[in-house]
């Protein structure tokens, strides 16, 4: 794999940094992907169209479907798994509100199915829960009050089986769940037979970040320095554009990573590779520098760099480092 970077002479921003933050000023970015397909030997890949930028994630996919008769098949957004109420700042969504996303086929939008099912210990407890009108997700606005509501006998025997934890206070009652959320958004789709269909499919991306020290010159033997340089193949070059940005500012830490994910590796239940492959990565100012692992990248504006491949067959998933600094 090679690594592509673009610098600048000018490496300023007018917006403060927008990500996240913690006590470490830092949070961990949440890798969702495309649409995924039920396994299908008759359904062909022609093209996909992805374009991924830190505020929208795009992509446009062209399938065939190269049998003589119609293909019923579920085509599926899984989501991150919501983990139990102890490991919470793992993942950074609690409802759909926050993707923003949207699905169309030849130019009409869809309608969506959420499925939903909450885990516990592998067990697949969604009608225990949904029998005691619990809901699933607990950062629901109404989970509180639902339990509260739940008949002790019955809530009791939740905290025993360890589905939840009691962290009631004399001043308030507090239940803590201690199962994971599952969510896809599901649609049974039809493709044509002997015909193409164009999916469309965008949302927000689930952005991590860190505010400044990691790439500095000063931290470049530590083992964060060295996992961030194998993660977005960070080379010489980049780096040198990096500290050049520095020294503008005194070699204060004051700039901001931003960490974007995309799953490119999954759902791959399509005949053959994809056709034609198209990617564009936006860092979204001139002034920022952007880094990332991918082979053939050309610049094609003072912000975005594309990738093509033919009969593509991805194996590894994409790992995008975006640093700006503010004025």
């Amino acid at each position: 794999m090679s690594r592509f970077f673009a610098g600048a002479a000018t490496l300023a921003f007018t917006a403060a940094f927008s990500f996240p933050s913690h006590a470490n000023d830092s949070q961990a970015e949440t890798a969702l992907g495309g649409l995924t397909l039920k396994h299908s030997d008759s359904i062909r890949m022609d093209s996909e169209d992805l374009y991924v930028s830190r505020d929208r994630v795009r992509v446009t996919y062209r399938f065939t479907n190269t049998s003589d008769r119609p293909i019923e098949t579920l085509v599926a957004f899984p989501l991150p798994d919501i983990p139990p109420d102890y490991l919470d700042n793992k993942v950074f969504w609690s409802s759909l509100d926050d993707l923003k996303f949207k699905t169309t086929v030849d130019g009409k939008p869809l309608v969506h199915e959420i499925v939903q099912q909450a885990f516990f210990n592998g067990k697949d407890v969604t009608a225990r829960l949904s029998a005691l009108k619990i809901p699933l997700n607990y950062r629901d606005q109404s989970f509180a009050e639902a339990l509260k509501k739940t008949p002790k006998p019955e809530r009791d025997k939740l905290i025993a089986e360890g589905l939840l934890r009691d962290d009631s206070t004399q001043d308030a009652q507090f239940y803590t769940a201690l199962w994971s959320l599952r969510t896809s958004v599901t649609r049974m789709q039809t493709f044509p037979a002997n015909a193409s269909v164009v999916v469309e499919h965008e949302y927000v991306p689930l952005l991590g970040g860190s505010v400044g020290g990691g790439l500095s010159a000063s931290a470049r033997k530590n083992d964060y320095f060295k996992n961030e340089q194998r993660k977005y193949c960070i080379d010489k070059e980049w780096l040198a554009s990096f500290d050049k940005r520095m020294q503008k500012t005194g070699n204060r830490d004051i700039y901001g990573e931003i960490w974007l994910g995309y799953v490119l590796t999954t759902g791959a239940n399509w005949k053959g590779p994809i056709g034609d492959f198209r990617l564009v990565i936006d860092k979204g100012k001139p002034d920022t520098l952007v880094s990332f692992c991918a082979e053939g990248v050309k610049k094609i504006s003072p912000t975005q760099f594309e990738v093509r491949h033919k009969d593509f067959t991805p194996k590894k998933d994409l790992d995008i480092l975006i640093v700006q600094w503010p004025q």
